[in-house]
């Protein structure tokens, strides 16, 4: 009880504008009590000079009051300070930089506890009070204090937005109504805001089943990848335990050969050694019997020299080749195996090679499958599909290469070969620049030259990522190729990009592979740049300038390693010394 008498001393002697202790009091007509400064800066702010209103009362006086100290007041307000108890709010009731100050309030502001949609300003807890017992103010709409309470002004007529213009989209006064917007589909903001809720309730259910729903996805997704991840994991396990059971037969074949060549060697050695023995006795023999002075003697022994010209006669010397069968044998068994590798690798690569996946809309089935079709789409109304992924995709692909200098981290110092080259071609620049002649130059023959056509293979090998420049001039084809390309023949036989075993980019904007032609939209450039990634599958050819210009890409399977090449489209009759160049790049 005594703490609630202190409580009301507190608020009676407070000023409802700074809520502080009076100081100066003064009393108006309508028995409230204000400091002298407070009322005074209140009336002082008010846009009518000729009415005056109380802040609490709301009562108005024609003239401006005069304000005298209430003498009294102040004494009590003395005393109350000497017993220490003042009626300044506690610090969090004040407003911060965050929070909605109240309108009313002047000095230091209070933290507003409502705003007011009709008088658009907030109110604290005190100066919130006569909406509560005022009638006219108890239909005004409170809402949680704002900031933003005069974005709901028109900014043309100064009016609040109380209509929603679904013609337009906007909130609008009621001027604006009877103005720009006369005759268009309006109707009361509260209204709008209703409608919007119910489909916003629908929306909102429907995106809480989206989100539950793609959850779903990438939980079997997950899945999906758990079981790709322990197949792969597996498929090499168990190709490398094949693998290492083949290299084990092939070191137990050798072995055998080894010991078996060994034993032969030994048994076919000691043959020669017994008839190198017998034949040194014999001649030891005839030696002796050739040198006997003593014709008794002599004709005691000759009966002997008979035999010894018959076994003479029936020593056959066999060939120094004799274990040369055994290497051929062997060079045959790695013949074929290498066929078989080669004919079959394919196969091994395109066995895992698609791995793909569609989901059920109502998310109960989740299908895989996998061959060698590069794009299969699953059909049905209750099916979504994506593409499906090759097992390539995902263990080689990479971000797509834009800029030079990241084809250039690529890049590898490649060398032209002469043993492969025309007669025609000329070689400088360390062997990367070749330069048609209408002389022959003189080559030593070799089996790899190219007879017919004007051509020449890289001396390096290209597997792996790599990228290389080629800077000509004149009609000049730039190519790639297995090395078992035909060295001589028919422009379908040996014509880089007129079989396959070889690609090839030439100087009239097409690209042949296969002998099909394809054309290139591209930009013309002198230089070219070739890109190669052997175990995707993926070769490109770009323009070479300030950027880089993609002519033409292929995605296949490689199945040997692959070499640069050049062919010079020219006729012999009218060379005009048309040349091209491996650009130095590191």
């Amino acid at each position: 009880m005594a703490q609630k008498g202190v409580q009301l001393d507190q608020e009676t002697f407070s000023c409802s504008i700074c809520l502080d202790l009076l100081k100066d009091p003064v009393t108006t007509s309508c028995g409230h009590n204000y400091c002298m400064n407070c009322i005074k800066s209140h009336w002082d702010g008010e846009d009518c000079k000729y009415s005056y209103s109380c802040p609490q009362c709301r009562q108005t006086f024609t003239a401006r009051p005069v304000l005298l100290k209430n003498t009294i007041l102040a004494a009590l307000v003395e005393e109350l300070k000497k017993t220490g108890l003042q009626a300044t709010p506690a610090d969090h009731c004040y407003a911060g930089a965050e929070d909605v100050a109240c309108d009313v309030c002047t000095g230091r502001k209070l933290k507003a506890i409502k705003s007011c949609l009709m008088c658009l300003m907030s109110y604290c807890d005190q100066h919130l009070q006569p909406h509560y017992d005022v009638p006219q103010l108890k239909k005004h709409k409170l809402v949680e204090p704002s900031k933003k309470l005069q974005e709901n002004i028109c900014s043309r007529h100064d009016e609040v937005m109380k209509i929603f213009c679904r013609t337009d989209q906007q909130l609008i006064c009621y001027l604006c109504l009877m103005e720009e917007h006369k005759g268009h589909d309006t109707v009361s903001a509260a209204a709008e805001r209703t409608e919007r809720q119910k489909k916003l309730e629908g929306s909102r259910l429907n995106i809480q089943q989206r989100i539950q729903d793609r959850e779903k996805d990438v939980k079997l997704l997950q899945q999906q990848a758990e079981a790709i991840d322990l197949s792969a994991d597996k498929a090499v396990e168990d190709s490398e335990k094949i693998f290492t059971e083949l290299i084990r037969l092939l070191e137990k074949r050798s072995s055998d050969v080894k010991q078996q060549v060994r034993s032969q060697q030994k048994s076919e050695v000691s043959r020669v050694k017994e008839l190198q023995e017998k034949l040194e006795q014999e001649i030891t023999e005839l030696k002796k019997l050739s040198h006997t002075e003593d014709h008794s003697q002599f004709l005691h022994n000759y009966p002997s020299l008979s035999p010894l010209s018959q076994s003479t006669s029936s020593i056959h010397i066999r060939p120094l080749s004799c274990f040369e069968d055994v290497t051929a044998a062997v060079s045959e068994v790695r013949d074929k195996l290498q066929d078989v590798l080669r004919e079959e690798w394919t196969n091994v690569l395109l066995t895992g090679r698609t791995v793909g996946l569609a989901v059920k809309r109502d998310h109960k089935d989740l299908r895989c499958w996998k061959g060698p079709t590069e794009n299969v789409y699953v059909q049905g109304p209750d099916v979504f599909a994506m593409p499906l992924l090759t097992l390539e995709d995902v263990l080689l692909s990479q971000p797509e290469l834009k800029t030079r200098a990241e084809f250039l981290k690529s890049s590898q110092e490649i060398t032209l070969d002469p043993n492969t080259a025309h007669t025609q071609l000329l070689f400088s620049e360390g062997n990367r620049k070749a330069t048609v002649m209408r002389q022959q130059q003189s080559y030593s023959s070799h089996p790899d030259r190219f007879t017919v056509w004007p051509q020449v293979l890289s001396r390096e090998s290209l597997t792996g990522r790599c990228y290389w420049e080629v800077e000509k001039r004149g009609n000049i084809s730039v190519a790639v190729t297995y090395k078992n390309i035909s060295r001589a023949g028919g422009m379908t036989e040996c014509g880089f990009g007129r079989n396959n075993k070889s690609w090839a980019l030439d100087s009239s904007s097409y690209f042949y592979y296969n002998n099909v032609r394809t054309p290139v939209s591209g930009p013309g450039s002198s230089r070219v740049g070739v890109y190669l990634d052997h175990s995707a599958g993926i070769l490109s050819f770009y323009s070479v300038s300030e950027t880089m210009t993609l002519l033409h890409r292929v995605q296949t399977t490689f199945t040997q390693p692959l070499y640069a090449g050049l062919r010079f489209n020219v006729l012999f009759g009218s060379l005009n010394g048309d040349c091209a160049e491996l650009c130095k790049l590191k």
